[in-house]
This record gives C-alpha cells, structure tokens and sequence, in this order.
C-alpha cells in the first residue's frame, strides 16, 4: 500500500504539543483507561496528509480518523457509499458527486464538496510534492497542475467544478468504469479549512472526520486516539479508544501481549507462529488478506535494467523454494505466489492461479542456467535490502537467500541487508540508494486487479519505487480502464500482468494472510481484507 516530502513532523517546542497534551491512564491494560485499547504499530513514514500516506501504519490511523466517499466494507471488501449520496455517470468520463447531508469534521467544521476538492486539488498539486499526487492523474487538467517536466501552470484542476454545497462534477482525461470504487483510497478523503489556514498546527494535530480523534502522538513511543462522540457515521467506535504503541520487534510486542501489558498484536511474528494457536486458542486470528509480498529490483540501475536482466530476475525466482518457506517459516499462513494480484480478487476480479508459469516455480538447476545466461548477478552478490523492525523480515530474507545460494551453488551469492526501521527503509526507497533487490510488500488500497498493478509498474506511478518502465504495459493499463464491460477489463488487465512475467519486473513470493492476537478484554476483533484491525468494532471488557 500506499513519498517525496513537503511538508514534516513539526520539529522543535511545535512537535512536542501533542506529547504536552498526552493523557495517563488509569487502569486496563498497557496503561490505558478502562474502555481503550492498546494496539502493537510502528511510526509512519510521512506526516499523516491523506494524499502523502502510501504506507501500512499511517494508513492504519488515516482509516480511524477520516471517512471517504466510499469505504469499503470490512468483511467483503466492496466499495460501498460513505459520504457518497450517490455517483452518477452516463460515460465512465465524466462523473457527478452529491454528498451526503449532516457530516462534520471533528472540529466542528461541515463537510462539504469543496472539502473534497480542495482536498484533491492540493493532493495532485506538485508544488506540495505528495506522494499519492498520481491518484489523481486521470482528472482533467492533471498535466497542468502536476506537469512530469516543467514547472507548475495551473493550481486547480480542470476537471473539479463545485457545483452546490454538496455537489461537484469531475471530469476525467480518459474513461475510467472503476473510478468510483476508488473513491474510499485515503488519497480521496476530505480535509477541513484548518488544513490550509494552520497546515503546521493541522500536522501536529490532524483534525478528520472519522469515528476517532487523535488525542496525541510523541514520535517512537505512542499515539493516543480516542473515541469521537459526535461521530455521524452508522459505524461509530465500540470502545472509547485506541492507543497505539510503537514497537520496533515483533516478538517484543508479542511479548508483552502475553504479559497482560498490550490489548492487540495485529502481525504475528513468525517465530511465535509455532506457538501461537496453544498461546491464545481461539484470540488468534488467521484469515485471507489482499496482501502480496515480492522482491523489486532497482531498474534505475543500469546493470539491473540492461538486456539479458531479465532472464537474471526469472533465475533468481525459480531459485526461491516458496513452499518450503510458506510451510516452514510462516507455518503455512502465507501461499506460495503463481501470480501478481491477490486470491482475494477472486476469478472475476482478476486473480489467475498460475499466470507466473515455471518463473514462479522451484526450479533450481534451471535457476542457475539462466542466470548465467543473463550474465550473472550483478556485483557477484545480490543483497535483499529490507526494514527489521516489523514483520519478522529477517527470517525470510534469510530463508530465501539460503535457498538462492543452495541453488547457484554458491553460499555468498544472496545476503539480506536489514535497515533498521520502516522509515529509514521508505526513505532510502524513495532516494533511489538501493543497488540490489528490496522487499516489496504490497497491501491494496482497493479491491480492484488495477490496484495490484498500476500503481506498482505503470510509468511513474506513484509506488513504482523501482522505477520500472514498459510501454506495452502501459498500453494495455490504458485500455483496461477505458473499458466499460468489467470482464473484459480484467481480462485486459491480465494481458498487461502478463508483460509483468515476461520481464519479471517483480518477484512474486507469497499471498499473506492477516494474523492478530488479543488479549482477553477484547471482543468482537476482526481484520477487513486490508489485514487492518476493525478497530471501531472491537469491544473493550
């Protein structure tokens, strides 16, 4: 899931207002207050702007604290009306929004179709350099506001007219059918005025419309959400809060759920898999996520972008025994990959057992061939670069290198270069310093096969961190969202993953499931196919 970076954490006496504002606890777990919840999280990577939060722990709060035109529904995945009266459209093209009457931001302050324009116009604007500014790439006038070269000839959109107090039309650059159901993305949430009168106050205390309110946050320790009681939705929170604990170890954080000193771990880590059905019983939870792990590679390097790599990058997959790693490491709470989407999807959506074909296959003395025949690893030695403070990374770098060197017959040939946090990761990512392949999980932002692909592998795109480009892909990406028959935009999709195998742009791994524990004063928790804690539903006592 879901940058470069306008605008910071204020730094200074500003940065320290909402650790000023923290409040104790009196009892319940972690030292939280009777009624809140602790949960296991790491910081995020960027300020908490919806349009430049690409990543999994900022999105986590961004899903507590705003709601969109559309939310997508926490068992089935479907995009369903929110703030979304209704979505009209004759063309795929060009589309009329009305807004649902009664909503309010936190702050009192309505929510209205200029929240929504304002908010998008500044997330596509490259003057603020946000990192999801290519979701709003399809609206007209996108080019202008938003140029790939050049400097900046227009502040707004073309195509975003406000029409009425909870009206506005958008016009879009091409047919797109699935627009809509994109609309619930973070990218496309509403912000109040005070985000543009008082942006530095707005990023020290982000102000949203969602059933939380964030209370406070003091970078690498805690921040504390709490129930908002004016909340208008249907979904309003079931506890009276959510404080969310940084950790950087997995197993720390299992730890201390064990302990009695933390509510909520929703990632497993894999060396308390063995354990973890005796240790919890039926508070452990394990079920399918729209969540895809892979290898990128960094094509802005020559040596991994010159002709022959690709047959390099099949070597290597076919180097990778996926079910010994899925059944070993994971205890089968990950599926070998045969493909670049999610089974989630289903059929209809897109997901096609198989399509990989034998790149995707254990195949180790055919492995070996073909990277000799691309001409070798370059450098001599491929190093995995991965964050090791969440998600037990460390032991499938180290698993999948093994199974690399055993294959090449070279036990140097694959190492794991672990970066200490998530942040520190993103960063070097973002900064292109990384000369080897680098993990490359990917949690969709919606459940469409278009978000497994295009924002990962299209030109430009906005998590195509490896900078990997094919006009052909590009093509058929095009034609698949111009077309107005779902069937055959999928299938047009596929054709387009199918570039992704003949290129191995990425290595697919394994589909992972969503695991979470909880401690005994919880009830009712669940994970939405994001692999995301339903945090609003959980009861606390």
């Amino acid at each position: 899931m879901r940058g470069a970076r306008h605008a910071r954490w204020a730094a200074g006496a500003a940065a320290m207002a909402l650790a000023a504002t923290a409040c104790g606890g009196g009892g319940g777990s972690g030292g939280s207050a009777d009624g809140v919840l602790s949960s296991s999280w790491g910081d995020p990577q960027n300020p908490l702007e919806p349009s430049n939060t690409n990543e999994v722990q900022g999105g986590k709060v961004l899903d507590m604290i705003f709601r969109g035109l559309k939310r997508y529904n926490p068992k089935t995945g479907a995009a369903e009306n929110m703030l979304a009266e209704k979505i009209d459209t004759s063309d795929s093209q060009n589309f009329t929004i009305t807004v649902k009457d009664g909503w309010t931001f936190s702050n009192g302050e309505k929510v209205t179709a200029k929240s929504f324009v304002d908010a998008w116009n500044y997330g596509a604007s490259l003057r603020n350099n946000q990192k999801n500014a290519y979701f709003f790439g399809y609206i007209e006038g996108y080019d202008k506001v938003h140029p790939g070269g050049g400097s900046q000839t227009a502040e707004k959109l073309d195509g975003l007219k406000v029409t009425g107090d909870r009206t506005f039309t958008v016009r879009l650059n091409q047919k797109f059918s699935g627009f809509p159901d994109t609309l619930g993305y973070a990218a496309f949430a509403p912000l109040p005025q005070s985000f543009f009168t008082d942006h530095a106050g707005w990023l020290a205390k982000p102000v949203g419309n969602g059933p939380y309110a964030i209370e406070s946050y003091t970078k690498g320790s805690q921040m504390e959400l709490r129930k908002w009681d004016a909340y208008p939705g249907d979904d309003k929170a079931r506890n009276d809060g959510v404080t969310l604990k940084v950790y950087t170890d997995g197993n720390t954080a299992y730890t201390d759920l064990m302990a009695g000193n933390l509510d909520l771990v929703d990632d497993i880590p894999a060396a308390q898999l063995k354990n973890v059905k005796n240790d919890l019983g039926d508070r452990y939870i394990n079920t399918p996520a729209g969540i895809i792990q892979t290898l990128a590679f960094p094509f802005y390097d020559p040596a991994w972008n010159k002709s022959g790599s690709e047959k390099v990058r099949k070597g290597l997959s076919m180097a990778i025994n996926r079910a010994q790693i899925t059944d070993t490491i994971f205890q089968k709470t990950r599926t070998p990959a045969s493909d670049w989407t999610s089974p989630v999807l289903g059929v209809a959506g897109g997901f096609k057992e198989g399509l990989c074909g034998d790149g995707c296959e254990y195949k180790p003395a055919e492995a070996k061939k073909l990277v000799q025949e691309g001409g070798g690893i370059p450098g001599g030695q491929v190093r995995i670069t991965y964050n090791a403070d969440t998600g037990s990374h460390r032991e499938w770098i180290d698993a999948v290198c093994n199974s690399i060197n055993n294959a090449l017959g070279n036990d140097k040939a694959c190492v794991g270069n672990p970066v200490g946090t998530f942040a520190d990761f993103r960063n070097q990512i973002g900064q292109h310093k990384l000369t080897g392949p680098f993990r490359a999980g990917w949690q969709m932002d919606y459940p469409l096969i278009q978000n497994f692909l295009q924002p990962l592998y299209y030109t430009g795109a906005s998590s195509n961190d490896g900078k990997w480009s094919n006009k052909d892909f590009d093509r058929l990406v095009d034609r698949a969202n111009a077309e107005t028959d779902t069937a055959k935009a999928v299938q047009t999709f596929q054709e387009a993953e199918k570039v992704v195998r003949d290129n191995m742009a990425a290595i697919p791994l394994w589909y992972q499931n969503g695991s979470a524990g909880y401690s005994q004063r919880l009830s009712n928790v669940a994970l939405n196919p994001f692999s995301v804690p339903v945090y609003n539903e959980i009861k606390v006592g």
